[in-house]
């Protein structure tokens, strides 16, 4: 069957001063109906610019400047604003990252949370802030009959974050994106979001896009996982494979700066220092020639600084890996400028 979501090359632009800044360049993945595709990568690369235009809703002056967005085999970037309005909220939903900033602070979380099903599903008021109730419930709000009538401010962080998922489930959509939501939550309300969701996409059948900075979270909930680094996917593999095998110098690097328990040093209770990666994601406006991770890559190579490298399938002379398939990598340790496969000591030392 055809993915749910297949997005391909997908560029989102930002007027600079010197040229259009490319947030997402050539982005592509595809989510699968049911399961969970983790998006992940530092601060900065271009995970949540490329979230907001799967719902086209880029800020301004950005723009998408290329690519297409297939969704159920239609190419959302086709469909005029009236009909993305039908799409957002019914068909594809969206957590937000910081939901006392997304929800509005002078109305109740139920009538929030009632408005979609008054739009999408055409009911009536009354019947919409029952709907909502059960929704609370269904999040685990406890009193839920009582706080569709309070306000965000009378809420916790964890709570709102609930309703943020209840006002995405409210019209049982198929695509559910979750851009990073456990910012900001204590480690006990993250495990319950965490265990909220995983638990609502086994009993609904949603598919989910999660976005996260946290390795952690992504290994918890994610069945396949494309690495982002500025504004381009450096790798994609299954959960399994990437965290038993990760390719690319940078996904290394990510994954050795987990803590991990047990991490304190022999001689007493006190942590070893977490290894870091080198630097910080540069500047797109400014990115350096070839791989955009070169200057902090510990692999570095002459081709490395000449060529942008393709995202390809591990061990295979193509173009580029099927959406959603295989264990792909953007890196000349792996294929060499013209795309065939490497081998050798330094494909071998990362494998």
């Amino acid at each position: 069957m055809p993915p749910l979501l297949a997005v391909e090359d997908l560029v989102v632009e930002f007027p600079g001063t010197r040229g259009p800044v490319r947030a997402a360049d050539g982005v592509s993945f595809a989510v699968e109906e049911g399961t969970t595709l983790g998006l992940v990568g530092e601060s900065g690369c271009g995970k949540s610019v490329t979230a907001l235009a799967l719902l086209r809703l880029v800020p301004e002056p950005g723009r998408i400047a290329a690519g297409r967005m297939l969704f159920r085999g239609r190419d959302l970037m086709t469909l005029t604003e009236r009909q993305m309005c039908a799409v957002r909220g019914r068909q594809i939903a969206f957590v937000f990252q910081e939901p006392a900033a997304a929800l509005n602070p002078v109305l109740t979380v139920g009538t929030q949370i009632a408005e979609g099903l008054v739009v999408h599903r055409l009911m009536k008021k009354k019947e919409a802030l029952a709907e909502a109730a059960r929704l609370l419930e269904l999040v685990r709000i406890p009193d839920a009959r009582q706080r569709v009538h309070e306000y965000p401010h009378q809420l916790s962080g964890g709570m709102l974050q609930r309703v943020m998922i209840a006002c995405a489930l409210a019209c049982k959509p198929p695509l559910v994106i979750a851009d990073e939501p456990t910012t900001a939550l204590d480690v006990t309300i993250q495990a319950e979001i965490l265990a909220l969701l995983r638990r609502l996409r086994d009993e609904l059948g949603l598919s989910l896009l999660l976005i996260s900075h946290n390795l952690g979270v992504i290994a918890a909930m994610a069945d396949r996982v494309a690495v982002m680094y500025a504004g381009r996917i450096v790798e994609e593999a299954t959960a399994k494979d990437l965290f038993r095998t990760p390719l690319h110098p940078y996904t290394r690097g990510l994954l050795r700066s987990m803590p991990r328990p047990g991490s304190s040093s022999a001689a007493g209770p006190r942590p070893r220092r977490l290894p870091a990666i080198e630097g910080s994601v540069p500047d797109l406006a400014r990115l350096p020639p070839g791989c955009a991770f070169h200057p902090r890559c510990p692999d570095v190579m002459p081709e490395c600084r000449e060529a942008v490298p393709a995202l390809r399938p591990l061990g295979a002379a193509a173009a580029a890996p099927a959406a959603g398939t295989g264990h792909g990598v953007a890196c000349y340790l792996h294929h060499d400028t013209a795309g065939r496969p490497r081998s050798g000591p330094a494909a071998e030392a990362v494998r």
